[in-house]
């Protein structure tokens, strides 16, 4: 499940990439392994973004 901040950080992102720069969203996924929030986006799936449980975008 992911943390508060992270859910909020997702909402930036969405928010950014479907409203002003017009880019799908593919998946958003916890990864098991990092508990990180994986985001893949873009027409041609380019864009990606891992949130950590701290808020921090890779």
């Amino acid at each position: 499940m992911p943390t508060d901040a992270q859910l909020r950080c997702l909402y930036t992102i969405a928010y950014q990439l479907t409203y002003l720069m017009f880019q799908p969203i593919h998946l958003i996924c916890i990864d098991g392994r990092t508990q990180n929030l994986f985001i893949l986006a873009g027409q041609e799936e380019e864009i990606e973004f891992e949130i950590t449980a701290d808020r921090e975008v890779l």
